[in-house]
């Protein structure tokens, strides 16, 4: 099935720059990654000769404004890339999403001029970025951080670990957060920009994971990792925020990862669909294989309109907290959902690796998790309903 047959809607019909865009990203990921796909999975390791090419396709900029380096476009169009990557890998697809709708985004929103001019080149032409919240007693619970930065005349010592950092392996650029000010609670934390070479950084275990294997997942250690006060992005205190509202735009980039991998799956089935001969026709023939693809292509359609409509409303500015959240929540159901059955339609094939359904099945469940578990979706949406 050709990418992007199904957006008939309205609410996702694409423009024709965004259609070009789109198409662009698409055959990018089917000529370049899709033959790399199940390697990169089995070693649990990214090309860096793709990250490359993002870089010189624009993808790893796409809001960064023209005079820093990047396309000077909007979050849609990350959207659109992240979707197209996933049809093919969603290991590429997250790359690109935590550059953008989490790293590149906060420097736009919170970065002083400085860093902007420091920073934002860089990560449009050739600097990976990670953006490291999470530690092993601190998930959802995010600002319960045993991260503590100790303030000196001109700079703060860092100390602690963080886990679960999405691009550690490849990154040269951190947001790490950590608090200031730890009798204040949540209040003291705060946001610091940290290059990878600087002393007493360094990255640790680099996770082995079910799925996105490619995707590296690593452990941060600060041991008196001195940070430059010029490097405190917004300001002490308000990391809570920075982290708040940069996580509500990156669930977004992960429905549209999700959307996108359940697509690439259903592909499949479809095209294997026509092909698989059974009691003397093709499968595809019969109501118990037509009804399960034609309600996965229901969901699908409800969940990427969730995700574009999220999309589009922030990058309109307006309120898209709650449309976020349940973007990221229901497609993430359907991610799982879809994945799974695809499977069945294989029957055994589908369970090999010689086959790459199996790979969307354990790449689509990290969705009910990162960024924000299910529950924490529903927390949100229930809160905002209730107020």
């Amino acid at each position: 099935m050709p990418s992007g047959e199904e957006k008939q809607s309205p609410l996702t019909q694409l423009t024709e720059e965004e259609r070009l865009f789109s198409e662009t990203v698409s055959s990018f990921a089917h000529e370049e990654i899709r033959p790399l796909s199940a390697s990169m999975d089995s070693e649990g390791k990214f090309d860096p000769n793709l990250i490359q090419k993002f870089f010189q396709l624009g993808l790893m900029g796409i809001e960064i404004p023209q005079p820093f380096g990047g396309a000077d476009s909007n979050l849609f169009m990350s959207i659109l890339a992240v979707e197209e990557l996933s049809r093919v890998d969603a290991s590429a697809a997250v790359i690109v999403d935590v550059q953008n709708t989490l790293v590149n985004n906060a420097i736009l929103r919170w970065g002083t001029e400085d860093q902007c001019q420091r920073y934002l080149p860089r990560l449009a032409s050739q600097w990976v970025g990670a953006y490291a919240l999470s530690e092993a007693g601190s998930g959802s619970d995010a600002f319960s951080l045993q991260t503590r930065a100790v303030a000196g005349k001109d700079s703060y010592l860092l100390n602690g670990q963080k886990m679960w950092v999405t691009n550690g392996a490849e990154a040269s650029l951190f947001i790490i957060f950590a608090n200031a000010n730890p009798e204040l609670g949540y209040k003291g934390v705060t946001a610091f920009l940290v290059e990878r070479d600087w002393p007493g950084f360094s990255v640790g275990k680099k996770e082995d994971k079910l799925g996105i294997r490619a995707s590296s997942t690593c452990e941060l250690i600060l041991e008196n990792c001195e940070v430059p006060v010029s490097n405190v992005l917004a300001d002490i205190g308000t990391g809570y925020k920075v982290a708040i509202e940069t996580l509500n735009e990156g669930r977004i980039g992960i429905g549209a990862q999700m959307v996108g991998l359940a697509s690439g799956a259903l592909d499949h089935a479809v095209a294997y669909s026509k092909e698989r001969q059974a009691f003397g026709q093709r499968i595809a023939d019969f109501q118990g294989i037509q009804f399960p693809l034609a309600e996965m292509a229901t969901q699908l359609e409800a969940a990427r309109l969730l995700v574009y409509n999220a999309a589009r409303l922030r990058d309109v500015g307006k309120d898209f907290v709650k449309e976020a959240a349940m973007a990221k929540y229901f497609s993430s159901i359907v991610a799982e959902r879809v994945t799974s059955k695809v499977i069945e339609i294989f029957g055994g094939y589908g369970y090999t690796k010689d086959y790459p359904v199996e790979k969307y099945f354990r790449d689509s469940k990290i969705g009910t998790i990162y960024e924000g578990t299910s529950n924490m979706q529903l927390a949100t949406i229930a809160k905002l309903l209730l107020e």
